[in-house]
């Protein structure tokens, strides 16, 4: 029976080679671009999820500040994780993380090596975390303070083959630890990423060194991510209340103080007050790798029952002889079955063809693991859905013809009516038409955020970290100078197109009980403002006097928020330093254009100035890059010798909503081609049943443009129906993902008009190269056509 159906079905794809070329393509490419995209989703929702005790770990956060300025620090002080582990029985353990900002270097023999992804962690992190020692002791990561953890791809990269385990390295040429362990690197899936990792007692011995205070008793200094290992069935509000009872007990000015507990496995889609930006996007791709699935299958659907009236005959002719209802019903669920095994297993082959496309467009390191279980567990959901919906239906219509009237041509009603073809093809154009908005307001919105005026001059500027060479910055300044390709230069605390400090350390002339401002602090010198060409509003610059160091600029933003009349002359204070407000700039962006523009302050203290930027003629940057690496050699040469410029800073800010936008116009474009293949096969299929009709039409007089139209206005009637239902969805979904920036686009009818106008245009290429072809076709030819 199964040999019979196999032959059949394959007779049937030989005989029909154009449509079953439309078919396999369609579901093809649909089925391989819908596989990526769900690939790329389950990466996404895999994150963090590998560790055993997954579910009762929580990073420990806290909202700050007042107003506009209230923010969710996902760090914190070291003490609060040591007193929730020692004052609530809810949890049991706890992990601090902190930033290495105390080396800058490691060298191991003549090798130097940046100090980019050195950490400072408790030992708990390899024991509560699923990342454990695959040599050194387990009981004791760290034999001592001056002991290092590190990867094996870290290991690699330090010592080669050699075994780590003893191996010495020296930080800033003065330190020396020794290798006591080596953990597995970490997984792509992992918000926790490093591979170098000291002790925190060390850090602590540091703290006491410069501050007279171990770590474990600054309440002031947030540096910690901090992850608490909590009891099942732990309540985590009122977990969160208690943190903070504990906080005001230390530091009870801090009202504003609000700790939160992010679950381990939300926190890379989701924030801890429970928005979803990054959860949205997977939302989204996952809509469209729906909609270019069921696309390929509306083609499928729809070439089926149109040509059901071609096989009329044939099904009849099997029912006389005693075929079956089931029988017929098995045999066409098994063609589509074996049409539909085809093109999975041409979509495997596609899929990883455009695998390494894929990951540089969407910036993962996707694999495709034949032996995964994961993977076939997709590829069977993501295949049996789509081979449900594509067959069900047609072979259902097909079993259901009356023998008879089938014979004589007269078929049943539900064959004659095309209503439901459609509205399938009118929804396949629907989602088409809606994936051009989406990519039209999408280009938009990137470009209005890759193009506005920031506040500031970013172009041609080079910039050096060079602590080293902060004491020396006239002598440097100077022999920079003389390079005909650097026109100025000026130093900073930080790097102004993103800016990430913040303090509420501040006071203010009429500040209320209670508020809490979050400023952005930025050490400056005289020559910063002019330097950016940033506009000042009111008050003075800086002039370069020793008055500078108790003087502060602010911008409109922290005087709007601060409620200041006339601010300039007006006290105002940071952290201890007691000063008056001299002057007012206009506000600038230092951070994604999704976020308001948030309180800065600008301050005069040169010493803490240790970005060195340089503004260049942008005609001959290896010239400047050059000078700035000699004088880098001179200060600093026990450091690897690295530089950017701001425009890679500002392009960072906006690379994930580019690889976005880069996406969904691929996926755009794949849609509407799958679409235009279906509308390819329905038109060559109106116009071989309309054969002779046309030939009549054509011997009765009727010109090449006329049957053109004839073809053409019926599947134009649907897409301008298409364009209705699709253009107030669209707006409302674009309206809602605009809703996201602070600084958006305004939505424009012209678009949306745009938009329809492309998917007719497309659509009237696809069907005209068929209809023409018809309308030019001997009329002979065409009566003698049965």
């Amino acid at each position: 029976m199964f040999k019979s159906y196999f032959l059949t079905t394959w007779r049937n794809l030989i005989k029909n080679k154009f449509y079953s070329l439309i078919n396999v393509a369609g579901l093809t490419i649909g089925l391989a671009i819908g596989l990526l995209i769900l690939l790329w989703v389950q990466d996404e929702r895999s994150f963090d999820r590998f560790h055993q005790r997954k579910d009762q770990l929580y990073r420990l956060e806290n909202r700050v500040g007042t107003g506009v300025s209230r923010h969710i620090w996902t760090v914190t002080n070291a003490p609060i994780g040591l007193n929730a582990q020692a004052r609530l029985p809810e949890v049991k353990g706890v992990v601090r993380i902190a930033d290495n900002y105390v080396y800058s270097s490691f060298r191991y023999n003549n090798q130097l090596f940046p100090a980019n992804k050195a950490f400072f962690a408790d030992t708990t992190l390899f024991t509560l975390f699923d990342f454990p020692l695959v040599q050194g002791n387990p009981a004791q990561p760290f034999t001592d303070p001056h002991a290092v953890v590190m990867t094996e791809k870290a290991a690699r990269k330090y010592f080669g083959d050699a075994s780590p385990l003893g191996k010495v390295i020296v930080a800033n040429d003065k330190s020396s630890f020794t290798v006591s362990g080596v953990i597995r690197d970490f997984p792509k899936n992992s918000s926790i990423q490093g591979e170098l990792f000291f002790p925190m007692q060390l850090l602590n011995e540091l703290f006491l060194a410069g501050k007279g205070k171990y770590a474990d008793q600054e309440w002031d200094e947030y540096n910690f991510q901090t992850y608490l290992f909590l009891q099942p069935g732990a309540k985590t509000a009122a977990l969160a209340n208690q943190l903070r009872n504990i906080h005001l007990e230390h530091k009870p000015e801090d009202t504003d103080i609000e700790y939160l507990l992010q679950p381990l496995v939300s926190m890379h889609l989701y924030n801890a007050d429970g928005e979803d930006d990054g959860m949205q996007t997977v939302r989204i791709f996952t809509i469209i790798a729906v909609l270019i699935l069921a696309i390929s299958a509306i083609n499928y659907v729809n070439l089926s029952t149109a040509r059901a009236v071609l096989r009329a005959k044939e099904v009849s002719v099997r029912k006389i002889i005693g075929a079956a209802k089931r029988q017929l019903f098995m045999q066409f669920v098994l063609e589509t079955a074996f049409l539909f095994l085809l093109s999975l297993l041409l979509a495997l082959v596609l899929a990883g063809s455009l695998l390494p496309l894929f990951n540089r467009l969407s910036g993962k390191e996707l694999v495709i693991d034949y032996m995964s279980g994961r993977l076939w567990m997709l590829v069977g959901i993501t295949g049996l859905a789509t081979l449900a919906v594509s067959s069900i239906y047609p072979a259902l219509m097909l079993s259901s013809f009356e023998p008879l009237k089938a014979l004589k041509g007269v078929l049943v009603t539900g064959v004659r009516n095309v209503t439901f073809r459609r509205i399938l093809v009118t929804g396949q154009f629907a989602i088409s038409i809606g994936l051009i908005t989406g990519t039209l307001i999408i280009g938009q919105q990137l470009h209005f955020m890759r193009t506005q005026n920031p506040g500031y001059d970013k172009e041609h500027v080079l910039m050096c970290q060079m602590p080293q060479g902060n004491a020396h910055y006239d002598a440097i300044r100077e022999r920079m100078l003389r390079e005909p390709e650097i026109r100025s230069m000026v130093r900073a605390s930080g790097n102004i197109a993103m800016l990430g400090v913040q303090s509420g350390d501040n006071q203010w002339e009429g500040k209320k009980k209670g508020e809490t401002v979050m400023v952005y602090p930025l050490s400056v010198e005289k020559d910063f403002i002019p330097f950016f060409k940033m506009q000042l509003l009111a008050g003075d610059n800086f002039s370069g006097t020793p008055a500078d160091s108790v003087h502060y600029i602010l911008n409109e933003t922290a005087v709007r928020e601060m409620g200041l009349k006339n601010p300039v002359g007006q006290r105002f204070r940071l952290w201890k330093r007691e000063g008056t407000i001299v002057g007012v700039i206009k506000d600038f962006h230092f951070a994604s254009l999704r976020v308001k523009i948030d309180p800065v302050v600008l301050y005069y203290q040169p010493e803490r100035s240790d970005l060195f930027l340089m503004k260049t003629g942008g005609h001959d940057a290896p010239v400047a890059i050059a000078a700035l690496k000699k004088i880098w050699e001179q200060y600093s040469s026990e450091i690897p010798f690295e530089y950017h410029f701001m425009d890679e800073t500002f392009d960072d800010i906006y690379r994930a909503d580019g690889r976005t936008g880069s996406l969904f116009n691929v996926f755009a474009g794949i849609a509407i081609f799958v679409s235009c293949l279906g509308l390819l096969g329905l038109t060559a299929y109106t116009a071989q049943v309309r054969t002779r009709e046309i030939g009549v039409r054509k011997v009765l007089g009727a010109g090449v443009s006329g049957i053109v139209r004839l073809l053409t206005w019926d599947f134009i009637r649907l897409i301008l129906i298409a364009n209705l239902i699709a253009l107030p969805v669209s707006w409302w979904a674009m309206s809602r993902w605009l809703n996201e920036f602070a600084y958006r686009i305004p939505l424009s009818w012209t678009v949306f008009l745009f938009s329809g106008v492309i998917a007719l245009l497309i659509a009237l290429f696809t069907i005209s190269f068929q209809s023409i072809r018809a309308a030019m076709a001997n009329p002979v030819r065409s009566l003698r056509t049965e």
